[in-house]
Formats: structure tokens, C-alpha cells, sequence
């Protein structure tokens, strides 16, 4: 056991539930690493991720942001490339870019995409699928609007998705913010979530909560208090 690890253990008891703004009160005290640490929030589902009307997926703007400086690329043709760099997109380009990507290069964050860009940004699945920067339309990403989806991702706009064993992971900012900015974005994720509940699920839908940071054991949320289904 590290030494962190036990100083950790210090402030918070194995077993026990806490309010949300307990947890990130015990996170904040704990100790940390040279570098500012994201905090992450794990949701454990009550829904098959097999099963493609169970499906939990959505995206949330976190009220105080990520905390993450977000490089965006925009594939898109014509005037909307215009549209995409006035709104303060890094990279903006469509087959230049779409080789650039399958060669390798993924020095960008967001991926935003034209609706007649697709059948050529498809070919990049394989490579933008695994790091869960593919354009969805379901998320926002597949648009002309690119204004809105440019000033979304950089406000702060973070996606959830359930992954293969049934667990969402989603960044609710730094360790750095103030407490309450830290509640305050994973009370909206949390929020969000449950909102999405697929209406096929029935009973408890989130079955457990645990707030952590990028190097740090995870505080266990309590559900009831959290008022969640």
C-alpha cells in the first residue's frame, strides 16, 4: 500500500457512503501528485450494454467546465470552413485532414463533422472509434451548425457512454476548482444520466456512484441522498 494510499485512508471509511460534497471534500484534502489531477466520477448501470434498446449514451456541458484546454477539428467543405475557424476551431480541412488521421496524427480533442462529410469520415472508424472522438449525430457532432458545437466543446461539453461492462466514466473537472464547482459539475453529470435512463429498464437504474481523481481510490457516493432512481 502507498503512502498516499494510506494517508487516504485517513480520511475516509471503506464501507461508508457520503454526500457528494463530502467526497469531494475527503478529495480535496487528500494528498496529490505534482500535476493537477482531473476528477472523474464512475457510474455503475443497471442496463445491458449487449442489448442496443439499453443503450446509454448523451452528452452534458458541465457548468464550470473540464478544466482541459479542448483542441477542436472541424471536417467540413466550402463556406462552412469559414464558419468553423471564426468560432475558434484548431484545425479545419476535409480529405487533408482525413489522411492526416489515417496516418496516425490525433493531436485534437473533439472531432466535429459535416452531415456530407460522413460517408468519407467513416473510413476513419477504426482510428477515431477506439479513443471515443468519432462524429455522432446523437452527440452533437455530426452538424452545419458549427458555431454552436465548436462554442459547446470548448464551454465544457463532456459525452457519457456505457461501456462493455456496464460502468459510465465521465471527467467532472479538476482538482484544482473549488469545491463547490466540483458538485456543482457532477450533480449536472449525475443529473444527466439519470435523465437518460432507457424506458425498457426497470427498477434501480444507477446502481452505484464513486467520485476519484486520476491517481486516487474512489469515495462512494449515497445514493439516497443523491435522490437518484
Amino acid at each position: 500500500m502507498s503512502k498516499r494510499t494510506k494517508e487516504f485512508e485517513k480520511l475516509s471509511e471503506k464501507d461508508k457512503l457520503y454526500t457528494i460534497e463530502e467526497a469531494v471534500a475527503i478529495l480535496k484534502k487528500a494528498p496529490r501528485p505534482k500535476f493537477n489531477e482531473t476528477v472523474e466520477i464512475s457510474l455503475n448501470i443497471n442496463s445491458d450494454p449487449k442489448q442496443a434498446d439499453q443503450m446509454v449514451r448523451g452528452t452534458v456541458i458541465l457548468p464550470h467546465g473540464s478544466g482541459k484546454k479542448v483542441k477542436v477539428l472541424v471536417l467540413c467543405k466550402g463556406e462552412g470552413a469559414n464558419q468553423a475557424r471564426e468560432a475558434g476551431a484548431e484545425y479545419v480541412g476535409d480529405a487533408d485532414l482525413i489522411s492526416k488521421i489515417t496516418g496516425g496524427w490525433i493531436d485534437f480533442d473533439v472531432v466535429i463533422s459535416a452531415p456530407d462529410m460522413m460517408r468519407e469520415v467513416g473510413k476513419l472508424g477504426r482510428v477515431l472509434g477506439p479513443r471515443g472522438l468519432m462524429p455522432n449525430p446523437k452527440t452533437g457532432t455530426v452538424t452545419n451548425d458549427f458555431k454552436r458545437a465548436i462554442e459547446e466543446a470548448k464551454a465544457g461539453k463532456v459525452e457519457f457512454k456505457l461501456n462493455k461492462l456496464g460502468n459510465i466514466n465521465v471527467i467532472a473537472g479538476k482538482i484544482s476548482f473549488e469545491e463547490k464547482a466540483i458538485v456543482e459539475n457532477a450533480s449536472k453529470v449525475i443529473t444527466a444520466i439519470d435523465k437518460s435512463r432507457p424506458s425498457g429498464i426497470k427498477g434501480k437504474f444507477i446502481k452505484n456512484i464513486a467520485l476519484s481523481t486520476t491517481m486516487g481510490p474512489g469515495v462512494k457516493l449515497d445514493l439516497v441522498k443523491l435522490k437518484t432512481s
